[in-house]
Order: C-alpha cells, then sequence, then structure tokens
C-alpha cells in the first residue's frame, strides 16, 4: 500500500522540519520529492504516480481550507479601507509588475505570465495565521489588519479559480441565492451537534457534501460551494468553535496535497531557478505592503509587523495553478517553500527588527494616526476590570453597585458590543498588544482586576503595568497554583484560585441562607 509509505515519510520529514523552527509543510513537500527520487529506481518497489485516492484526498483537503476560510469571513474583517484599499492595490500593483517582468524573461504566453503573478501576489493563510497565534497577536491592530488582508486574498484567489476552471453553471445554479435562507436551519444544526464527533461531522457535512458535491453537481466550482457555506455559518458564536474542530483534519488532508504535488516530479534545473529567482525579489511584495499600510495611515510600527507577516507566497497560489496552470505546481511548490524559509524565522524576530530598524522607519510615518491606533486615555477611572468574560462581568457587576469610576477592557469587540448595549463602560483593547500599553494613559487609575481567560494575557498585562509605573494593587484569578504563582512574580498583588473562590462562595450563601432561615432540626424530621 503505497499510501502508508507516503504518510511514514512525510511524518518522518515535517518532524525534522519542524524540529529546527520551519513549518511543517516543507517537509511534506521534500517528501514527495524524495519518494519521486526513489520511484525512479527501479529497484525501489514505489509507484512514481499519484494515486486516486490521493488526489482526492488533497481535493478534500483543500474544501476544508475553504470552509474554515469562510467561517472566519466576517464583514468586520474586512470593511476597512487599509484592509480593502491594502490588499486590492497590493494585488494590482504585483501583477502589473510581475506580468511584464516574468513574460519578458521567461518565454511564456501573455496569459500564463499574468497568471503567475496571480499565483505570487497571494500570502500565505497558513504561515501567517500560525506566526501571529504563536505570538499571540492574532487580536493585536497588525494581527487583525494582516487577517483580514488575508481573507481577501483568499476571496480574489476563488475568483481567479472560478474563472480559470471555465465550468458552465446549470438553470439549478440560481438556487445559490437562496442559501443565505438556509442560514436559520444551519444555526439551529450547529447548536444540535454538541462539542463532539457530531461538531466534526457537520462541518464535513457542509464543506465537502453540501457546498463541495452540491456546487459541483449544478456546475458551479466546488471550492465556491465549501466558503460560501462557511460564510453562512460566520456570525454564529460557535462558528469559531466549528474551525477549530475541523483544523487537525484539514491539515492531515492538506498534507496530501503537498505530498501529491512532490510525488509529481522531481524539480528540473528552469524549476529551481524559477523559485530562486522569485524567492530574491520577495523583499519588494514586503516593502509594496509596508508602504501601502502607511498610505492608510497606520504607524511604522504596525506596518512593518503586518507586512513582514505577509511577506511569503502562498499555499493559495498552489491551488490556483493547480487548476489554472497544472504544469507550473512544481515550481510554485519549491518557490512557496523557499519563501516560508525566509519569512518563518524573520517572523520569529519581527519586533528586536523593528527596534533595529525603527529611527530609519520612523520618518515615513504619517502625521494622522489611524483612529485604531489613537493614545487610550482611561480618564478618572479608579478602577479596571480586564477581560469581560464570565468572571470579569461578574466581578464588573458587583463592584458597579458601589463604584461609578468604573471602566472595563477586552480584546473581542463583538463582546464589547454585547456589553456596551447592556449598559456597561467596556472599551476595545488587547492587552498582548504592545502598541495599547504605549499608547495607554491611566492617571487615575488605583486597581486592577486581571480577568483574561489566558494566562499569557495576565502575566504580560502584570508586567507592563509595572513596566508603567502602576504602583496600585494588581488582583487576578487562575485555575491552577503554579499559575498563581507566575502570575504573582509578574507584578501581581494576589492571585486566587477560580475553584477555590467558587467554593468560598457557594458556602457565604450556604451561611447567608442559614442565617436568614432557621433550618429544621434533622431529628425531627426523621
Amino acid at each position: 500500500m503505497p499510501e502508508a509509505i507516503w504518510i511514514s515519510f512525510a511524518f518522518a520529514l515535517g518532524l525534522l522540519i519542524k524540529g529546527i523552527g520551519l513549518p511543517p509543510l516543507i517537509g511534506y513537500l521534500s517528501a514527495g520529492f524524495v519518494l519521486s527520487a526513489l520511484a525512479a529506481n527501479p529497484s525501489v518497489p514505489i509507484s512514481p504516480e499519484p494515486t486516486e485516492i490521493l488526489a482526492h484526498i488533497a481535493h478534500l483537503g483543500v474544501l476544508l481550507m475553504l470552509f474554515t476560510v469562510g467561517l472566519k469571513l466576517k464583514l468586520k474583517s474586512v470593511i476597512s479601507p487599509e484592509v480593502i484599499g491594502g490588499s486590492l492595490l497590493h494585488f494590482a500593483i504585483t501583477c502589473l509588475v510581475f506580468t511584464p517582468g516574468i513574460y519578458l524573461i521567461m518565454d511564456i504566453t501573455w496569459y500564463v505570465a499574468f497568471m503567475l503573478a496571480v499565483a505570487l501576489s497571494f500570502s500565505s493563510t497558513v504561515l501567517a495565521a500560525k506566526v501571529l497565534e504563536n505570538k499571540r497577536e492574532l487580536n493585536a491592530f497588525h494581527g487583525r489588519v494582516s487577517v483580514g488582508i488575508l481573507i481577501m486574498q483568499d476571496l480574489i484567489a476563488l475568483v481567479v479559480m472560478s474563472l480559470a476552471a471555465g465550468q458552465t453553471p446549470s438553470q439549478w445554479a440560481l438556487i445559490v441565492f437562496g442559501l443565505p435562507l438556509l442560514r436559520p436551519l444551519l444555526y439551529k444544526l450547529l447548536d444540535a451537534s454538541g462539542h463532539e464527533e457530531l461538531l466534526v461531522l457537520l462541518g464535513m457535512l457542509l464543506a465537502l457534501v453540501l457546498g463541495g458535491l452540491g456546487f459541483q453537481a449544478v456546475g458551479l466550482s466546488s471550492e465556491l460551494g465549501a466558503l460560501i457555506f462557511g460564510a453562512i455559518l460566520a456570525n454564529h458564536p460557535r462558528s469559531q468553535e466549528l474551525a477549530k474542530s475541523l483544523w487537525s483534519v484539514k491539515e492531515i488532508f492538506l498534507v496530501g496535497f503537498f505530498l501529491q504535488i512532490g510525488i509529481g516530479g522531481l524539480p528540473g534545473i528552469d524549476a529551481i531557478i524559477f523559485a530562486i529567482v522569485a524567492a530574491l525579489v520577495l523583499p519588494l511584495k514586503g516593502i509594496l505592503f509596508f508602504f501601502l499600510m502607511l498610505v492608510f495611515r497606520l504607524r511604522a510600527r504596525s506596518s512593518f509587523l503586518t507586512s513582514l507577516a505577509l511577506t511569503n507566497y502562498s499555499e493559495f497560489g498552489l491551488i490556483v495553478a493547480s487548476i489554472a496552470l497544472p504544469e507550473w505546481l512544481v515550481p510554485l511548490a519549491i518557490t512557496v517553500a523557499l519563501s516560508f524559509l525566509v519569512s518563518a524565522p524573520l517572523n520569529r524576530l519581527a519586533h528586536p527588527l523593528y527596534e533595529r530598524l525603527s529611527r530609519r522607519l520612523l520618518p515615513f510615518e504619517s502625521h494622522r494616526r489611524h483612529p485604531d491606533e489613537l493614545p487610550i486615555s482611561l480618564g478618572d477611572t479608579r478602577v479596571l476590570v480586564m477581560g469581560m468574560g464570565r468572571t470579569g462581568t461578574a466581578a464588573y457587576d458587583w463592584l458597579s453597585a458601589t463604584e461609578s469610576k468604573l471602566m472595563a477592557l477586552d480584546s473581542d469587540m463583538p463582546k464589547v458590543t454585547r456589553h456596551k448595549a447592556e449598559g456597561r463602560n467596556v472599551v476595545y483593547a488587547d492587552a498582548e498588544d504592545n502598541t495599547f500599553w504605549e499608547a495607554l494613559h491611566m492617571p487615575s487609575v488605583e486597581a486592577v482586576i486581571l480577568a483574561m481567560s489566558d494566562i499569557e494575557a495576565k502575566l504580560i498585562a502584570a508586567r507592563m503595568l509595572r513596566k508603567l509605573g502602576f504602583t496600585g494593587y494588581i488582583v487576578a484569578h487562575t485555575m491552577y497554583p503554579d499559575e498563581a504563582e507566575r502570575i504573582r512574580e509578574a507584578g501581581a498583588d494576589e492571585t486566587y484560585l477560580t475553584m477555590s473562590e467558587t467554593g468560598v462562595a457557594l458556602a457565604s450563601h450556604l451561611q447567608q441562607r442559614i442565617s436568614e432561615v432557621a433550618l429544621p432540626d434533622p431529628k425531627l424530621a426523621s
């Protein structure tokens, strides 16, 4: 069974590449190339061609990836000038510059040159999202801008794929316009599916069956169907839980996609030269993003961090090529791999790099600031609650009865909007974003409650508060004693164990009940 050998090679090389701090998908591509080389040897019993099973798995991986992209497709994440304008301008300028350059250097048609420029214009959703998540910067301002641009690029890629596929839709394709009417039913199914395997099966049903096969049956792109069904569920409170539950399944299937590319054939000298040249011009991509972000009034720091996260080539480019330019899959795969080799280490050093380059970058910064990067003043606030989940909300509501100068911060914008609608004084801010701390002005704050769910956010907040010279009272909660000690070492005055405090609260309620109502004598009751 060749698939068993392929999986073994993919795991071994993926683990090896991960061990040196690079994305495992470079290992999967390498595994495909190694297997292709071994297959050239007649004495090695490995089939040189990808099987139908592997091709089908690869396609399922692409559909699941597009479905999870759709789950993140909220209008608020893309409707902003820097996201829409930045992504469209970058795409247009890249295509205008790269297309004639590729055409003049290589002996190819204008169409092929244009499609190669399109494939090279996209940035990697997988790499950027993982880098930002590992640095806990997905909710930071530059993280949100980066993700918004990536979503716009994914939409552009989907349009290109649909046009390149050349499929003629049937009259039944008009049914697609009625799909939003299914939203209430899909919401109920999502609510009823629980938190375990049924949730995963629902995601696969929508992405692969209704989205994939359903759209294909009416002459539309299966990729478009997967994305649309994901987008229908994007505003559901559990959409991100569904995306997380599908993450591992999607990643496993995408291994098949990268293996298939490598097994398709070894790269020739022309493919290697193409990849090296594309890697050499990669900095131009980042420089263009940097200046475009400055045009939209982002600070030099945010522009630099956004552009660095997007300075790579995309696996989405490979998906586009698999439909429009299948003969260019191998050169583009090597190009993507080389860009990851450059981008992954640079993004780990993003903040130190900016500190070194800041003097040269700051003169390019506009004097007019983006609204999301204006300095934050807490005014006459005396008590600050950071994190408005269940614990933070309970603390806020209890304090609001006696404390009039109370404010809360949270990094979840929909949650902030909900709390404001309910009459609470809540402002959007991300404790893990250095930009927030640089712009923070808190002259009257006397006490801070750290109620965020994430331990790292609490540690960062405690350290930054003390670094800013705050001498007031800092209190936090956590689930584990070792975390409590770390939070105290970071600067908190007190850290309480959540479950212990819950027990104390239950006992105090019981004690209050006993004092208010005389309980019957158990002996008399018997």
